[in-house]
């Protein structure tokens, strides 16, 4: 875009530039701080799993005994008994962006005869509610990374703006504009001279 070579677009282009030099900083703080979060964020969702992953492998052996008794009838399976009613969320807010946080997992109240089931269902129900837990706050951490992450990339492409395009760009017009008014200073001057000479010739 053409500028304007006067002493007000200078004034402009200076504040600008300015502007652009105190923002961004601002810019450069949101981006670290985001980066960091998400990085907290995947760290703990590993975390989580790893977890998850100790209580799947502590249901396996009777998990698998459970399933291997065919005295137990198909309609009588243990997740049968642990059925989610919902995923209880609060709104948190990280560098200006909102965020689910996960507040509880409620289950559907289900009523069951204890004499149908091994002696081990309460712990197995128990685990299994776990299971569901765990994959409710993985699932509302991947939430909160994927809006971190969306803003993380506006803001990284604005940094990018500021400082690849333009304070680039107003440091360059505030010289361009310099060079032609001092170009246009000097020519007054020596315009001067020479009608002062001419004056001088003429007396």
């Amino acid at each position: 875009m053409a500028v304007k070579l006067t002493k007000n677009e200078q004034k402009v282009q200076k504040d600008a530039l300015k502007q652009f030099q105190r923002y961004l900083p601002t810019l450069q703080l949101k981006k670290q701080q985001l980066q960091m979060v998400i990085r907290q964020i995947q760290s703990q969702m590993e975390e989580l799993k790893a977890k998850q992953k100790a209580v799947v492998a502590g249901m396996q052996d009777w998990i698998a005994v459970y399933n291997e008794n065919t005295a137990f009838s198909p309609s009588l399976k243990i997740e049968h008994l642990v059925k989610v009613d919902k995923v209880v969320q609060t709104t948190g807010n990280i560098a200006g962006v909102r965020i689910p946080v996960f507040k509880e997992l409620e289950f559907k109240p289900i009523v069951y005869d204890l004499n149908a089931y091994p002696l081990w269902v309460d712990k197995g129900l128990s685990a299994l509610r776990d299971v569901a837990r765990y994959d409710a706050l993985v699932r509302t951490l991947e939430q909160q990374v994927d809006l971190l992450g969306k803003e993380l990339r506006t803001t990284t492409q604005r940094v990018n703006l500021f400082e690849k395009v333009k304070i680039p760009q107003a440091k360059e017009n505030i010289r361009r504009i310099g060079i032609y008014l001092g170009d246009q200073q000097t020519s007054a001057v020596v315009r001067g001279k020479i009608a002062k000479k001419k004056l001088v010739r003429e007396a």
